[in-house]
């Protein structure tokens, strides 16, 4: 090799190794120090070894500004490329926050966007490791033309690949807006923050009422905003997360789900189910032990289980294939439907039937949860969004009625009525406009009320039983064929997974149309 090839292999290696250092060892080290990975080692905890292949290393800032020119970093503070977790390919990519503090400008938001864009192309998932401070100023609008080019592409690409975000330091501004439209988003719970305002702008962190945690925090999106599906105890936990997430999910939309072979048979009977359901039915249990005794080897995968923990919704498998868990949590608000649950299950009914995943509903609900704050809130309108959810998807529905299923939330709890495929209750069930008391106490008020007192109670128990009788018997609902069959809670695993077998190869048509109006 003559000495201009040399020369220039030189240069090459230096333009490398200059890259791989960002905004310099210094600034790296000090990252490490307080607890975080720089962008290429949160790559390395996420990928298999030796697999990563970078895109775009040497791209660079377009500023003038004087002072950014002296600071040119190659890559431009985020690290883009494709690499495979546990052989399935992935595109990916991290912001590197000893670069200008991870700060988006022009470039780093086009090569985000271009990253976005290949893994669309080749219908490969695609996995957002965010760390930075919001657009970088001095691109001034370019930072916003580039970031807009972004958000673009990543909107393109919802429901046509999976999309997951891990949130490993504070996000700010519309970095945060973009996070938030991945499919699933992990936030570690030391350094995770997400802000669509800068702390330094808040009133009240500015005043002291509250910190940078408390506004944006981990546990915050967890319990309260909802954004955080899961949270993560530490970087590697995060990646970990991320790659469990995917196993349940398709490289894209017109691909199926994984498939895992397992020793679960089955045609295991259910025998704990057969005592589970109280006799009293105003005494609480937790269905989450129900969903764990049908589905493949006890795992359910819970997402967003601090946040509106009245309804469970998660991955589980049922004889190998993937399928998405809904359900009504008794022992929380007794499994009433309010505002937040009704978006949180919605969100994830239209994430599972745009990625082919069936639905498994374990139903248990009393009703809408009544009050000022929740009509004042808009229930109407959110309560509509999960009967819309439920009535749009196409993919297998399978519904399994535990006890109560009253009202409209019987009818926005994938009923048959929405045309689910397969319904099937347990002689515990009760489907009634209301529960049985209430009714009564309704229709029977004046007879009620012209008995003596004493005689009351006698009369009003008699009118309970004989309306549990006529309306509340799961057999009045399967005798008009609202119910496919009332089976015995042993039998549970049994028949459900008979049946997401049987409607593997459903395949539903529908009028063409841009889309519905879901009430947003």
């Amino acid at each position: 090799m003559d000495s201009q090839a040399n020369d220039a292999l030189e240069d090459l290696r230096a333009k490398r190794e200059s890259a791989r250092l960002g905004g310099g060892l210094k600034r790296q080290e000090a990252i490490r120090s307080s607890g975080r990975g720089t962008a290429r080692d949160r790559i390395g905890l996420l990928l298999d070894e030796g697999s990563f292949l970078e895109v775009d290393t040497f791209v660079t800032h377009r500023t003038d500004d004087h002072n950014m020119f002296l600071h040119q970093t190659l890559g431009d503070g985020v690290v883009t490329g494709q690499g495979t977790i546990e052989g399935r390919r992935v595109y990916c990519f991290a912001q590197d926050f000893s670069v200008h503090g991870g700060s988006m400008g022009e470039m780093h938001a086009l090569k985000i966007a271009k990253i976005v864009e290949m893994a669309e192309r080749a219908k490969a998932p695609l996995i957002a490791m965010w760390d930075g401070g919001g657009q970088r100023a001095q691109d001034g609008v370019n930072a916003l033309a580039g970031t807009g080019e972004m958000l673009d592409r990543l909107v393109q690409c919802s429901g046509r690949i999976p999309m997951i975000s891990v949130v490993l330091g504070p996000v700010v501004g519309v970095s945060a807006l973009a996070a938030s439209l991945s499919d699933f988003t992990i936030l570690g719970e030391e350094h995770g923050q997400l802000f669509l305002s800068s702390p330094l702008e808040t009133p009240e962190v500015i005043s002291g009422e509250v910190d940078a945690a408390g506004l944006g925090g981990a546990n915050l999106h967890a319990s309260r905003s909802g954004i955080a599906s899961l949270i993560a105890d530490d970087e590697e936990d995060a990646c970990e997360l991320a790659a469990t997430i995917l196993s349940y999910l398709p490289d894209h939309n017109m691909a199926d789900p994984p498939e895992v072979p397992t020793g679960d048979p089955t045609t295991r009977l259910n025998d704990t189910l057969q005592d589970i359901v109280p006799d009293n039915p105003n005494k609480p249990y937790d269905m989450v032990s129900v969903v764990e005794e049908v589905v493949d080897d006890g795992v359910f995968v819970e997402l967003f289980p601090a946040y509106a923990d009245n309804i469970i919704i998660g991955f589980a498998r049922m004889n190998g294939s993937t399928v998405g868990v809904v359900g009504n949590q008794p022992k929380v608000l007794a499994g009433c439907l309010d505002i937040d649950a009704s978006i949180k299950a919605a969100r994830f009914i239209r994430t599972c039937d745009a990625f082919n995943i069936p639905l498994l509903t374990f139903e248990d609900v009393p009703g809408f949860l009544p009050g000022v704050v929740q009509e004042w809130g808009g229930i109407i309108r959110h309560g509509a969004k999960l009967l819309f959810a439920y009535a749009e998807a196409t993919v297998p529905k399978l519904t399994l009625v535990t006890r109560k299923a009253y009202g409209g939330a019987y009818l926005a709890m994938s009923c048959k009525h929405l045309q689910s495929d397969y319904n099937v209750a347990w002689p515990t069930a009760e489907l009634a406009v209301m529960g049985a008391e209430g009714a009564v106490n309704i229709i029977h008020r004046r007879e009620i009320g012209a008995v003596p007192d004493e005689e009351k109670e006698g009369v009003r128990q008699r009118l309970v039983d004989e309306y549990k009788a006529k309306f509340g018997d799961p057999y009045v609902a399967a005798r008009n064929g609202w119910l496919d069959d009332v089976i015995e809670p042993q039998e549970s695993r049994l028949r459900l997974c008979r049946a997401l077998n049987i409607l593997k190869s459903k395949r539903e048509w529908s009028p063409p149309k841009k889309h519905g109006n879901i009430p947003l």
